[in-house]
């Protein structure tokens, strides 16, 4: 039993030979890999940002040569952005596009300038390789196909043909949940409450909040003393009463669980990097404070979900992305900074996900639910300053419009994941269990990545 106060920190070594010696529940694919590598070894973490509602991500990765640019004004209309406020990339493609960010991101671009950030383009679900005319013609599609519920939990799961509760980052969780110490606190750590995303057979999400002690009080357990003594006292009877006991000490187990993060909070490493007072940087802060925490908490892997909601704009687009998407550019520049101060950026990676992207057209107030979009990955072992996948050639008669310009991905979210899923260190073998439909897509054990955005 670990005491309330008195806990260990470990290594990531010791972790991976505590839970292997301790535990038949590893993979069968961690343990081949373990073996081969003598250890774990190292420090992993995936922040995955979900921005809630739909971002019109056309408006923050643009074309910015002249034809496309164009292009993208005469389909935009009253939502296309002035080209002079555009913030450019540096280089083009080899089709010689180039392509430009929001004017309120000056941030993300000098990440993707100097290399910390990639883009992925045109990502999405899809059931197999389909255009516009498949489509059509009644080739399967994702169930609920732009419906927020339904495309949300496809996002998080990696399963869009099927309504399921489990989460890719759950699967991944089940897998690896023994290679960190078992003291109560789940490789998963959410910012945004309960989630889909980090939900598996077994594993499921510790949340807290941007609060400087982290973890929400427990029934208003640490209230006053008095209280506290009460429900202390409480927690030492026995009881018949086989679902009260089972309460009780679940109860119990939560209150042990949070004194160990809280002491984690307070002993772990420091760094001196500022966060903005919205709602993102203050959900990355604290993400960044539990990554300082990490060998107290006697943690090798961990997830983190960070939800940011009301991208759903179907009016005033262009205002509510210029308040929004600084949000999103300072933050993860501030937590660039903290990851660095803390000496882990290149075992941290940041990458956005949202229901899905947003028509092309106007609807003469902002943009409707979409399809296809484009995200950001941000860490020491991305490839950045490049973009990844196909960024569709925009045009009135895109072979790729469904109608309304909403493009059908070129890019599946199946490799998005795999690739983040490889790099966390899942093995090839556990990859179609954590990305069920990866093989329609990719074949796991190919000499190539699924992408290539990870280095």
């Amino acid at each position: 039993m670990i005491s309330r106060r008195n806990f260990l920190g470990h290594s990531c070594k010791a972790g991976l030979s505590l839970a292997t010696a301790s535990s038949g529940l590893i993979s069968l694919g961690l343990a081949r890999q373990a073996a081969a590598a003598g250890t774990l070894g190292d420090y992993r973490a995936l922040v995955c940002v979900l921005l809630a509602g739909g971002n019109d991500s056309f408006n923050m990765l643009v074309p910015n040569d002249s034809d496309q640019y164009t292009e993208y004004q005469n389909i935009r209309s009253d939502l296309a952005l002035d080209q002079n406020t555009l913030l450019p990339l540096p280089g083009t493609t080899a089709q010689g596009r180039s392509y430009a960010m929001h004017p309120g991101m000056p941030e993300a671009v000098n990440l993707y300038t100097n290399g910390e950030l990639a883009l992925l383009a045109n990502v999405g679900t899809l059931l197999e390789p389909v255009d516009a005319a498949a489509v059509a013609a009644g080739a399967r599609v994702p169930l609920g196909l732009y419906s927020h519920a339904d495309q949300i939990q496809h996002w998080q799961t990696a399963t869009p043909d099927q309504r399921t509760a489990e989460g890719w980052g759950g699967r991944i969780a089940d897998l690896m949940q023994n290679v960190n110490v078992a003291n109560g606190i789940s490789m998963n750590v959410s910012l945004g409450g309960n989630n889909v995303f980090q939900s598996g057979q077994t594993a499921a999400e510790y949340s807290i909040d941007s609060a400087d002690d982290g973890a929400p009080g427990i029934n208003g357990y640490d209230a006053d003393p008095f209280r506290q003594g009460m429900i202390d006292d409480l927690l030492t009877t026995t009881h018949g009463n086989s679902f009260k006991q089972e309460y009780r000490n679940r109860l119990r187990g939560a209150i042990d669980s949070q004194a160990v993060f809280v002491d984690a909070l307070q002993r772990g490493d420091t760094f001196n990097q500022t966060f903005g007072a919205n709602p993102f940087s203050g959900a990355l802060r604290q993400v960044a404070r539990v990554i300082g925490a990490r060998d107290i908490l006697g943690a090798c892997r961990q997830t983190f979900f960070v939800l940011v909601g009301g991208w759903d704009h179907h009016d005033e687009v262009l205002v509510n992305q210029a308040n929004m998407l600084p949000w999103i550019s300072q933050g993860l520049q501030e937590f660039r900074n903290a990851l660095v101060e803390l000496g882990v950026f290149n075992e941290v990676t940041t990458f956005t996900t949202s229901d899905f992207g947003r028509t092309l057209t106007s609807n003469g107030k902002g943009s409707d639910h979409g399809w296809g979009g484009h995200h950001m990955v941000m860490g020491g072992s991305v490839a950045g300053g490049n973009i990844f996948g196909t960024y569709p050639i925009l045009s009135q008669s895109s072979p790729l419009d469904t109608g309304r310009g909403v493009y059908v991905p070129t890019t599946p979210v199946d490799l998005y994941f795999a690739e983040l899923a490889q790099w966390f260190g899942v093995d090839d073998n556990d990859l179609t269990y954590v990305v069920p439909n990866i093989g329609t897509f990719y074949s796991p054990g190919s000499a190539s990545p699924p992408l290539g955005f990870m280095v």
